[in-house]
């Protein structure tokens, strides 16, 4: 290749990834954990035609999150070819008759490059089609997994069908892994999302077969190292903690809280999670959170860590102080579903049927006690923030909308009148919401 070929490459290469970091949203809950960098335009009102900059219908049933780098939006789904048992909103018992279900027929799982600027479909890619071997959980759907993207490639992991695929920015396959369909002893279907890490990505699937955690190969799928895991269900993404120590990744299970150096050697671990286990950890200002707890249960803990933990950092619920590495521990703070936020020096804990908590994030003591948003809603996705205000979103598909800070002021709510589950995207001026059938980008800029 002649030397001014290799240097339009390059500048096209750099034209795909050097994208500006208030333009990206790589991950679930983005980089910062459901913070977002404050802009003007961002809203804080809409509704199905209030700033509204554009609306596009998604097909199928997907509850992964958005995800956005530059002009690129990926969202996936699974269209069904026959006619599928609808979600059905709110919390109910695994032994209820809404608690799991079989496929009725062969799924088409897609993924979906949708421009940021005008809402077009840029390109659509069918990953695979079958009939999936699993259950999953009435509520959930068969692509629930949110893709990540380091701008030259997209990832996505379908835990229903056990595929890993890795795709370039114009939509072609580069690369694809089968690591088999699991299911945890609920039948459920997975939800935990891949997670990206310079030329690693790692992908979790607890469940009744053979757990595992593992590191795939960024460039060519290749497995860098597996490594076995006791817990037999678990829907949490793990986590890379970059603190002032080492870089670890954390992942939560039923079992154990582990803590996994970069080449799979277990760093620390912890006793005294939940049976359900589906908030993300978290890292904010030195300290790393994590939680799990069903509605109802005697034990629902929440714990901030402090970096350097070794062995099993376990503590005993009655002498929680003076603890090397943990900050804090809340017995029944923790949540089913929903993840956490720290804003301002506040941890939000949203609760699933529509409470809403703040409690220092330093220290763990309250700053006000449990608010009621809205009685007989459930709450699914996870709150995030920009501009000093506090987003939660319902099951309805009502966004609440509360004033950062240390008293709790409920300053509207904005209705799109559809079931939403996932947790949102925020890019630049805009923030990007999912309902069951659609996707909206919403911007207080000049809208059509």
């Amino acid at each position: 290749m002649k030397r001014g070929s290799l240097v339009t490459v390059g500048l096209i290469w750099l034209a795909l990834v050097a994208v500006p970091a208030a333009n990206q949203w790589p991950q679930f809950r983005g980089s910062d954990a459901g913070v977002a960098p404050d802009h003007p335009a961002l809203p804080h009102t809409w509704s199905e035609t209030e700033n509204v900059v554009w609306k596009a219908d998604i097909p199928g049933l997907g509850w992964s999150s958005p995800v956005v780098w530059g002009n690129h939006v990926f969202v996936t789904t699974a269209i069904s070819a026959g006619v599928e048992p609808q979600p059905v909103k709110g919390l109910y018992d695994p032994g209820d008759v809404h608690g799991k279900t079989d496929a009725v027929a062969a799924q088409r799982w897609m993924v979906y490059d949708i421009d940021f600027e005008t809402g077009e479909v840029r390109w659509q890619q069918e990953l695979h089609e079958a009939v999936p071997t699993i259950k999953r959980h009435l509520k959930a759907s068969f692509a629930s997994e949110t893709t990540t993207t380091d701008g030259e490639r997209v990832y996505v992991y379908l835990g229903s069908i056990g595929l890993v695929v890795a795709l370039d920015m114009t939509g072609t396959i580069v690369w694809s892994r089968d690591l088999a369909a699991f299911n945890g002893h609920q039948e459920f279907a997975p939800a935990a999302s891949p997670v990206l890490h310079e030329d690693r990505l790692y992908v979790i699937n607890d469940n009744t077969t053979e757990s595992f955690l593992i590191a795939l190969d960024t460039a060519t799928g290749d497995t860098v190292w597996r490594v076995v895991r006791e817990e037999t269900e678990n829907w949490s993404t793990p986590m890379v903690w970059e603190n002032d120590l080492r870089t670890e990744i954390v992942t939560t299970g039923r079992n154990k809280v582990r803590s996994y150096a970069l080449d799979g050697t277990v760093l620390w671990e912890l006793r005294g999670m939940t049976g359900n286990v589906a908030p993300t950890p978290f890292a904010k200002d030195g300290l790393v959170y994590f939680s799990s707890g069903y509605p109802g249960s005697s034990v629902r803990p929440v714990y901030a860590v402090r970096p350097g933990g070794a062995g099993d950092i376990s503590i005993d619920p009655d002498k929680t102080t003076d603890h090397p590495y943990i900050a804090w521990f809340q017995p029944l703070l923790g949540t089913y579903v929903t993840s956490a936020l720290v804003y301002g020096g506040i941890y939000y804990t949203l609760l699933d049927r529509g409470l809403l908590w703040a409690h220092d994030a330093t220290t763990g003591e309250e700053v006000y006690g449990r608010q009621r948003l809205k009685p007989g809603s459930g709450f699914t996705a996870s709150p995030w923030a920009y501009n000093g205000k506090v987003f939660v979103l319902s099951e309805d598909g009502d966004t609440y909308v509360i004033q950062a800070g240390p008293e709790f002021d409920l300053l509207g709510t904005n209705s799109l009148n559809e079931m939403a589950l996932a947790t949102p995207a925020v890019a630049g001026d805009s923030l990007i919401l999912r309902t069951q059938s659609k996707l909206y980008r919403l911007s207080k800029r000049d809208t059509p």
